[in-house]
């Protein structure tokens, strides 16, 4: 019987990961490294300071930047992303996530967001949804990415569950890895690329339930 769920944020929640991709690609460009979609994938689930390491390493300037350097190009990315979210609103929430949230608070199963944006408190008001969550992991507490499984257990953790005791949605293959690492059921929301390790594979959320979730 699960006690508790653990969400991703972008990809499942909200389709914020081509704002994202907007965002890099525009700062990959003014550092004259050219980013495709494909490239973009392995970017999906990391940190913002891996992302850039990754792009840096991509276009051969991996140890052309220091420390100091790649956080200023890192708060550049994020302010022009930051930039692209103001039009965010409710409408942006991915089809059935709102309805599968508001079954999960009738049941009085409590929610938590395990996202390595550190942006995920403004985006989770942008769309309006902020109040139905009982707790976000801060990624600056963390001290290791995904697919370490850190960040999902201590989600389990804020709402005092074992991480066996919670379901983990995630649409990225390091997200899954890390659900599972912790010995906690994955749920997969598939966008383009096939989620392994998955115990369950959806396009979206409205092809759950969460009376069958609670009962994994």
């Amino acid at each position: 019987m699960k006690k508790g769920f653990v969400f991703d944020l972008d990809g499942v929640i909200t389709d914020t990961a081509k704002l994202h991709y907007i965002a890099w690609k525009d700062l990959a460009a003014a550092l004259d490294i050219e980013i495709d979609l494909a490239f973009n994938e392995q970017l999906k689930g990391v940190s913002r300071m891996e992302s850039l390491d990754k792009i840096l390493a991509h276009g051969g300037k991996k140890d052309d930047f220091s420390i100091a350097q790649k956080e200023t190009l890192a708060e550049e990315k994020n302010k022009h992303y930051v930039e692209l979210l103001q039009a965010l609103g409710p409408q942006d929430l991915l089809p059935g996530f709102k309805e599968f949230l508001n079954a999960a608070k009738e049941k009085q199963v409590p929610c938590v967001i395990a996202s390595a944006s550190k942006n995920a408190p403004f985006i989770l008001k942008k769309l309006e949804v902020f109040d139905a969550f009982d707790a976000i992991v801060d990624p600056d507490e963390l001290t290791k990415g995904k697919p370490d499984p850190e960040i999902f257990i201590r989600a389990a953790d804020t709402i005092h569950i074992a991480p066996e005791e919670a379901v983990g949605f995630e649409d990225a293959q390091a997200g899954i890895e890390g659900i599972k690492a912790c010995g906690m059921f994955a749920v997969g929301v598939e966008t383009t690329e096939p989620l392994y390790q998955a115990d369950l594979r959806v396009k979206q959320l409205s092809e759950l339930t969460v009376d069958e979730l609670l009962e994994k």
